[in-house]
């Protein structure tokens, strides 16, 4: 695995110094957010229906939503994040399932290696002129057929607009643009998501796209 960027650094150290904490929030509870609950089983079907390999969770923190795949039916499941400990915690947690330390820009896999990716809310706080590569690290591991699900913050209406999180700066985007992006370094969407902040979540909206490999390379 190369060197993290100097941003990704810098987040990996902030949560891990509010791992603990971070980990009793009700972030990835989805008993109350029946629409979250609608798209990962949207795509744990079609990562079981292109049967292209196993799936990552990259930007995992502390597992839950790792371990709410596996209990949706996909048997090859694992998480990846920079934070140590927050790995440490999601072992610990999740016992039976593997967590492993690495940066989702630089994944330490074989070309065409997974059948699907989740980034539930782990691309936030990449400065937009990076994001282009992330996607292409994620073609890149991406069997033919894989999927791609984003979670983000939308928004609603906005360019790409840096907000105060409460661990370190993230960014809405707007869902065309990251539809574009995504595009761009070789996939087609398959469908789309936005909804309200629930309860707790008190700000900004929701986006969500479900994505699969184009058959067509990128240009």
């Amino acid at each position: 695995m190369t060197e993290p960027s100097a941003h990704l650094r810098a987040t990996a150290d902030a949560y891990d110094a509010v791992a603990v904490r971070y980990a009793e929030l009700p972030r990835d509870d989805l008993t109350a957010l029946p629409l979250d609950r609608a798209i990962l089983a949207a795509f744990a079907e079609s990562a079981r229906a292109a049967g292209a390999g196993p799936v990552a969770e990259l930007g995992c923190g502390p597992g839950p939503v790792t371990a709410h795949l596996r209990d949706l039916g996909l048997d090859e499941v694992f998480g990846v994040d920079l934070s140590p400990v927050m790995i440490d915690l999601a072992r610990h947690t999740y016992p039976d399932l593997r967590f492993e330390v690495g940066s989702m820009d630089a994944l330490d896999l074989a070309d065409g290696a997974l059948g699907g990716i989740v980034c539930w809310y782990s691309i936030i706080h990449t400065p937009p002129e990076e994001l282009p590569a992330y996607f292409a690290e994620f073609r890149r591991v991406l069997a033919p057929g894989g999927h791609l699900l984003l979670a983000f913050f939308e928004s609603e209406g906005e360019p790409v607009t840096p907000f105060d999180h409460r661990v370190a700066t993230a960014f809405r985007w707007p869902i065309d643009e990251l539809a574009e992006l995504a595009g761009a370094a070789g996939f087609v969407e398959v469908g789309r998501l936005l909804r309200a902040p629930h309860g707790e979540e008190r700000r900004h909206r929701r986006g969500r796209l479900l994505l699969r490999v184009s058959s067509v390379a990128p240009e």
